[in-house]
């Protein structure tokens, strides 16, 4: 077996030890966000992160502004302040201005025009992982994948390729921060992640050229995930890619899921995640539209979070939800 893409790290920014998966404090839901505009889908992310409870654990210890010398934006600092303010504000709801403020240096976004919430996720934990990186000089790529986002984020998917001609075995390794599933003809999560993990024949232009076979040959590639994340992030295509219409079917998402199955090697005994946020986007196209969320605070009760409004909710609401987004801990 051939494989590229792992290498020890040389340095770890973030020990694992630092990381407790368990709210080490627990209480009544934080406040609700206001609407700056067109501003629904940073506030579901906002709402989200906040309740990831390793990473809401890590920004209330300040263990990063501690020891933080960045000069200007600092993504870290940003999400820090607003944790707090969200989780011990007195108000019903607070104006995410922090945020707001910075937004051009996250990403491609204006608080005037509407934007997607998983693009808008993906950027944030990129500007989160540059901040954990800030003044760390002569890191290799691995090293890199130790960051706290990293720790609680991360893992790590196997492509492996084999060659139909000489059999031989080739693996590649790509680190991953969210799974991105298609959902077309999938009625269920579990079937997604089937289809995610199927054989898949690559010949005529997707050939793959066998450093044996010395040419071009036909051959299966098979993803797999290798290093299971702590935190778990899915999301469910909603766009379909011949039309670019919304795929508004229901797909069935579980509060209790089994990675196991989808594993390079599957463990004797299930990997289990538990569910704790949702995004919903409501419309009918994917350019419009609103977005709201759940998520499972603190003290282990769900709340509807849209906007300014926060409501207590159950799990059976939860799980009747056109989902978007499905944020799943271990």
């Amino acid at each position: 077996v051939t494989g590229k893409g792992m290498t020890p790290p040389q340095k770890v920014p973030s020990p694992p030890e630092k990381i407790c998966m368990d709210w080490q404090q627990r209480g009544r839901p934080g406040a609700g966000l206001y609407n700056l505009g067109s501003t629904c889908y940073l506030n579901v992310i906002l709402q989200c992160l906040t309740y990831t409870p390793p990473l809401a654990n890590y920004l209330l210890s300040r263990q990063h502004s501690r020891f933080c010398h960045q000069q200007g934006f600092c993504m870290m600092c940003v999400m820090e302040d607003h944790v707090r303010k969200v989780l011990y504000s007195s108000a019903t709801a607070i104006r995410p201005r922090a945020v707001i403020r910075v937004l051009k240096f996250i990403g491609q976004f204006k608080p005037d025009i509407p934007g997607d919430a998983y693009e808008f996720l993906r950027c944030t934990l990129d500007a989160m992982q540059k901040a954990c990186l800030s003044g760390s000089s002569n890191l290799n790529a691995s090293s890199k994948e130790t960051t706290i986002i990293h720790q609680i984020f991360g893992g790590f998917l196997r492509f492996r390729v084999t060659c139909l001609s000489c059999k031989a075995v080739y693996d590649f390794y790509k680190v991953f921060l969210d799974v991105l599933l298609k959902i077309k003809g999938a009625l269920s999560l579990t079937t997604a992640l089937e289809h995610f993990v199927e054989p898949r024949h690559l010949e005529g232009r997707k050939a793959f050229k066998c450093s044996k076979c010395r040419k071009k040959v036909a051959a299966t590639k098979v993803v797999t995930v290798h290093h299971a994340p702590r935190v778990l992030t899915v999301c469910l295509a909603r766009a379909d890619d011949q039309s670019s219409r919304k795929l508004s079917q229901v797909v069935i998402y579980p509060e209790c899921l089994n990675l196991g199955p989808y594993m390079s090697d599957p463990p004797g005994e299930p990997l289990l995640y538990s569910l704790y946020a949702v995004v919903v986007h409501a419309g009918q196209t994917c350019l419009g539209g609103h977005f709201f969320c759940y998520t499972k605070v603190s003290n282990g009760e769900w709340y509807k979070m849209n906007d300014v409004s926060v409501e207590s909710c159950d799990i059976h609401t939860v799980l009747e939800q056109q989902a978007y987004l499905l944020f799943y801990t271990r």
